[in-house]
């Protein structure tokens, strides 16, 4: 039986996507497909303003279904080009990371803005465990290069206490209450300015890869279109009426 991809609006503006290919959640290149084609369905909505992915069952993802890779390596290109694609969503995505983490999996999760955790869950940077490699651009920019080493030469399972000591995560929750803090967390981002938060995703991604001067006409160039945005005047008015904003993406 194939796997799916569950699309499920849980807040206004909020959507989760749940992995659901048992028992450990792989996505091979038919559920890859499948997860693409759910990313661009939810993503084609203007209203959508956040993003959660999460895994049904113990794992959250494996990563690639190795019984699908080829000795070309296409297979693996094609996993490459679906991390490029969750992490060039407009909106900010949430890992909700619910058990296992596994190999393209933690791959998956790093893709994300922001990761939070199950108390049960594990991550395992496999790459060097199956003679391959993999998270080893995102995972030092995100917790520095010595702890990334750690995880990415010894493959050894880190536990949910160790990934948010590192940083990796942002927060730990008891399995049952994980689901409802993502919607929380995501939430809270939706209510933010849309445009502003699209525009924070962007330039907060390339800060790390720039010069000061490169990153100061970056930056200029967003807060120049931000500054004539009907959001940001709303937002002004609001706070001189001491009212909520109301933002409509414009």
């Amino acid at each position: 039986m194939s796997g799916e991809v569950h699309v499920e609006p849980v807040a206004d503006g909020v959507v989760r996507l749940t992995i659901d290919n048992p028992p450990m959640n792989p996505l091979g290149v038919a559920m890859r497909a499948t997860f693409m084609a759910a990313l661009d369905r939810v993503e084609a909505d203007d209203s959508l303003r956040c993003l959660i992915v999460t895994g049904k069952g113990r794992a959250f993802c494996a990563g690639d279904d190795l019984k699908d890779v080829s000795p070309q390596g296409e297979d693996l290109a094609g996993f490459g080009r679906l991390l490029d694609r969750l992490e060039a969503s407009r909106v900010p995505v949430i890992a909700a990371v619910n058990g296992w983490c596994v190999g393209g999996g933690f791959e998956l999760a790093c893709c994300c803005d922001i990761r939070i955790a199950s108390t049960e869950a594990k991550f395992v940077c496999a790459g060097v465990n199956v003679g391959l490699m993999a998270s080893t651009y995102r995972l030092p920019r995100l917790i520095g290069v010595s702890r990334a080493k750690a995880m990415l030469l010894t493959g050894l399972p880190h536990d949910a206490e160790t990934a948010e000591r590192y940083g990796l995560t942002t927060g730990l929750f008891a399995p049952d209450e994980l689901p409802a803090a993502a919607v929380t967390l995501a939430e809270r981002i939706g209510s933010r300015a849309p445009l502003s938060v699209e525009a924070t995703k962007r330039t907060a991604g390339r800060a790390v890869d720039l010069s000061p001067e490169d990153a100061n006409r970056m930056l200029g160039a967003e807060l120049r279109v931000l500054r004539k945005s009907n959001d940001h005047k709303a937002a002004v008015a609001a706070f001189r009426a001491r009212k909520d904003p109301v933002f409509t993406r414009s």
